[in-house]
């Protein structure tokens, strides 16, 4: 082992530790990886900005615009609305055909954007069906993903280990080569679910009142101003209520006439109804102030909070969103977005408290009152998933079929080779802009741009792995261990290494560590990397057993107010399933 082996391997230790704990956001992580490693002079300059101008990186991206194009002509909500209808009907059938439609879908097109445009669907369906969220939530993220491993475009994943199949001298993957054990993976997985997952997943939520739901009613309460109050006559920000005791004020109610989320200027009057949200330390220290009166034991619901200018809804933060990381206060929340937050559901926890000071996460899911005149801009932010059925953006219904159109000619033309996929998707972009079915504006806007720099920096290190000599090292180590066994066993444990770390950190993470160590050990072995590839390929997709070590369970976890365990109850036999599925059918499908 050289100098330059060591450093890499620390970095490869360092990068699964730091995307496991999530001290930095994912992009940041990667840019730095990328920066030690041109320091170190272990990658040329040219070789770490390589992954920026990837093809897998450049489709990826694409893959984002053509989803976004299909998504924003509505098409998919014409078919959640059916969903919808059938949910009345028969609870099971409705679920056969929910996970049959996500699938198919999430084939063609990103399933993050997918699972984002039917998650508020299925909370209405669940809703009108008296169901559980959660029985159906849980089945839409899972279908996704299955649906995702069935063509070359159904997941990242699948895109960026062929641009390193590519890299390698080796021949990549067709559009539906994946097709032959991913429709298995697809039946297996839907009956699992039907039949054992479930019955596996507890009725978490009870479509019940936000406010119930967050559990606001000790946290809300109405404070009247009376005549002798120090705070009367005083602009609402340098009133001593809000001074000294940082409350949020989320309405005044003066003269029989309620003014929602009132800004810093208001002149707080005598006999003024204020409703307060604050935990229950504050409202014990008020009731010692002299001139105010409480109203601590009103029962609170959702009407109660909403009125005709402000409503509540329940905003999920998006995967890769710009908001990760940063706090209500830094971003100026109330003034930009005209809106309260009254609870965050972190991590399966509710938090009432400090909430303008708290980093938030994707899969954070935000309690927000917000004006009505902005909520189609919240609706609109790519920061933010609104699961909350009240209405939405206008779609570019008549774009509908030029959308499918264009797409299906992006498919049509990888699937018989007519152009490679990075030109047929980067083509079917522009024709997207250029029929008006997306504007060059949202184009930006659906790219996410945090997976755009996960990829060049992963792949950059997946570039330092292979040339230290570091991918080499570790196939031996393996081969040592495991040669013994043959390379069935060999593949298997890559299957399973694969499927552990992919459910801690990212998929595509993952895919571009161990691609490079796969290819090596094959060749090793004077075997065919195209089998190992395709078991790293695979697990790095189906990940079911945590809800952070996939995008589609993160956006799921706090809506269907799932703890830890149930992802690990449901998740974990499956994902045994799959794994011996894999072990038996992928050197039976693509020989060593």
């Amino acid at each position: 082992m050289n100098i330059e082996i060591a450093i890499v391997l620390i970095l490869f230790v360092v990068t699964i530790i730091l995307f496991a704990t999530e001290l930095l956001s994912v992009d940041l992580i990667a840019l730095v990886i990328m920066s030690v490693l041109l320091l170190t002079g272990i990658v040329s300059p040219e070789e770490g900005i390589a992954g920026f101008s990837n093809t897998a990186t450049v489709t990826v991206g694409a893959m984002f615009v053509l989803s976004a194009g299909l998504l924003k002509t509505g098409a998919m909500n014409t078919v959640g609305t059916v969903l919808a209808t059938l949910s009345k009907r028969n609870f099971w059938f409705s679920l056969i055909v929910l996970m049959f439609t996500i699938g198919v879908v999430s084939a063609f097109i990103n399933n993050t954007a997918a699972v984002a445009i039917f998650l508020p669907i299925v909370l209405r369906a669940a809703s009108e069906g008296q169901v559980s969220p959660s029985k159906l939530l849980m089945p839409l993220s899972f279908a996704s993903i299955f649906g995702g491993v069935c063509t070359l475009i159904g997941t990242s994943t699948n895109i960026l280990v062929n641009a390193i199949a590519r890299q390698h001298g080796l021949p990549g993957f067709s559009m539906f080569e994946f097709s032959s054990l991913g429709v298995i993976f697809f039946g297996v997985g839907l009956l699992y679910m039907l039949g054992i997952g479930v019955h596996l997943i507890p009725n978490r939520r009870t479509g019940g009142d936000l406010t119930q739901d967050f559990g606001m009613g000790e946290y809300l309460t109405e404070v009247i101003l009376l005549p002798e109050s120090k705070s009367v006559g005083k602009a609402l920000v340098d009133s001593p209520l809000v001074h000294d005791l940082d409350l949020d004020i989320i309405g005044i109610e003066r003269g029989g006439v309620l003014l929602a989320l009132p800004g810093p200027e208001v002149i707080l009057q005598e006999n003024d109804i204020l409703r307060v949200r604050c935990k229950v330390e504050k409202i014990k220290q008020m009731q010692e102030w002299e001139g105010i009166k409480l109203h601590p034991d009103l029962q609170w619901r959702d009407r109660d909070l909403e009125s005709a200018h402000v409503v509540l809804v329940e905003a999920i933060i998006a995967p890769n969103s710009i908001l990760e990381g940063r706090t209500l206060r830094t971003m100026q929340f109330r003034t930009i977005f005209q809106g309260t937050v009254l609870a965050i559901r972190h991590r399966g926890e509710v938090m009432h408290e400090n909430l303008r000071n708290t980093p938030l996460r994707s899969g954070d899911v935000l309690l927000i009152e917000v004006r009505r005149d902005h909520l189609l801009y919240l609706q609109q932010h790519p920061a933010f998933i609104i699961v909350t059925p009240v209405g939405g953006p206008e779609f570019r219904k008549e774009k509908i079929l030029p959308a499918l159109l264009i797409i299906s000619g992006v498919v049509i033309a990888a699937t018989f080779s007519l152009l490679p996929i990075v030109v047929s998707a980067i083509v079917g972009c522009v024709l997207l802009i250029l029929t008006r079915c997306i504007e060059l504006e949202e184009v930006y806007q659906a790219i996410e741009w945090k997976v755009i720099f996960l990829l060049a920096g992963v792949l950059t290190l997946g570039v330092a792995i292979e040339k230290s000599g570091a991918a080499l090292l570790i196939s031996h180590a393996l081969i040592e261990g495991m040669g013994s066994w043959g390379p069935v066993a060999l593949l298997s444990a890559f299957f399973l290494l694969t499927s552990v770390l992919t459910n801690i950190i990212s998929n595509t993470a993952t895919a571009a560590l161990l691609a490079p160590i796969a290819i090596a050990t094959a060749r090793s072995l004077d075997l065919s990397p195209h089998p190992f590839l395709l078991a790293v390929t695979f697990a790095a997709s189906l990940s079911f057993m945590t809800p952070i070590g996939y995008q589609t369970n993160t956006m799921i976890y706090g809506p269907g107010r799932y703890t830890f365990s149930d992802f690990l109850r449901v998740g974990t036999p499956l994902t045994l399933l799959f794994w011996l599925l894999a072990t038996l059918l992928i050197p039976r499908i693509w020989p060593f």
